[in-house]
């Protein structure tokens, strides 16, 4: 199998809810929710791949790296690149029920341990959305991080409960699901927290010894609130475009929102990533990695555990040569110098 053929499977699979486009930027499937497309217009999902695109790398070859360090350490994660799959989920009514909930977050979870990298599962509603993935990240003995909505009550709690009960290290909150269509539609709104809810969820879910991610970061003041109220990271994200239209590409507010809170929490970022070169290009603005969504998503459909293995290891490959053409020893090292330009819409 190849990445090639994975796609051809993807398109088979996906056919009235994914077009699995030579690019993917939203434009195709702009208002396809529930589906794979942006909210509204499509604007916020089309921003996020045009601002990455606008970033430009200087290219240097007159340095003595060959063999960059891509190796990280993110939320207490060893990974081989700084890539996470990003928390997604539906597969019946986003991605054409070729494969179950089970079987989706089993891909996920054990392709990227495979690749050396996390694979992020998701939740929502109904309940098996949740318990596929807590399933998948048992088997893999707590490699993977949880990612729960904004839910209240006994709901969150009973969802952090059985989230710690993976054993898995950390849990993730995609604070930027408030409001979406898909989860009002079942009857199962979920809401934004204020900064005094959000640290005793943070409180509860280190009791429950895992750490907290935060995901829906697109302010700088959302970012110090994150850390006010004691998450161990963020990831700058507005959902893949699917919460709020009209919103900038992520990369466009990452380097204020690094720039405030880097170093003392870890700083992550999707939206838009499509290959490994933008990858660097998220790093040299200050992320310390990125979650990927929607090519990961076509990688579990179209091949499986091996698609997203596949998948991982073509980011990889991307990513070592471009830190060689751009003289960048360690991923660690990634900063401005990378780039000539900052993130175009």
């Amino acid at each position: 199998m190849d990445i090639k053929e994975v796609r051809a499977n993807a398109k088979e699979r996906m056919k009235g809810f994914c077009r699995v486009c030579p690019v993917c930027d939203g434009r195709a499937c702009a208002g396809e929710t529930p589906g794979m497309g942006g909210i509204g217009t499509g604007s916020a999902f089309k921003n996020n791949v045009a601002a990455l695109a606008g970033v430009r790398l200087n290219m240097r070859l007159i340095h003595e790296v060959k063999k960059p360090v891509t190796e990280t350490e993110v939320l207490g994660f060893r990974l081989r690149l700084p890539v996470l799959a990003a928390p997604i989920g539906g597969t019946s009514f986003n991605m054409g029920g070729a494969l179950s909930e089970a079987e989706y977050a089993r891909a996920i979870v054990s392709g990227c341990r495979e690749a050396g990298i996390v694979g992020c599962v998701g939740d929502g509603a109904p309940d098996e959305l949740h318990e596929a993935g807590n399933a998948a990240i048992t088997a893999e003995g707590g490699w993977g991080i949880p990612f729960i909505k904004p839910w209240e009550g006994e709901e969150l709690e009973r969802k952090m409960c059985r989230a710690a009960a993976t054993g898995t290290r950390v849990l993730g909150m995609d604070i930027d699901a408030a409001g979406l269509i898909a989860l009002a539609r079942m009857g199962r709104p979920v809401s934004p927290k204020t900064c005094a809810e959000l640290a005793a969820i943070v409180d509860r879910s280190h009791e429950l010894g895992m750490k907290f991610v935060l995901k829906g970061i697109m302010t700088v003041e959302d970012a110090i609130a994150a850390e006010r109220a004691g998450c161990d990271g963020i990831v700058v994200s507005n959902h893949g475009g699917r919460a709020l239209d009209h919103t900038p590409g992520t990369i466009e507010v990452l380097p204020a929102i690094a720039a405030q809170v880097k170093g003392r929490m870890a700083v992550l970022m999707d939206g838009g990533i499509r290959d490994g070169l933008d990858v660097l290009k998220a790093l040299a603005f200050g992320a310390d990695a990125v979650l990927i969504g929607r090519p990961f998503c076509l990688a579990a459909v179209g091949g499986g555990s091996e698609g997203v293995k596949l998948t991982a290891d073509h980011l990889y490959n991307q990513l070592v040569r471009s830190m060689v053409l751009t003289g960048c020893p360690s991923v660690r090292e990634a900063g401005r110098h990378l780039v000539s330009t900052a993130p175009l819409a």
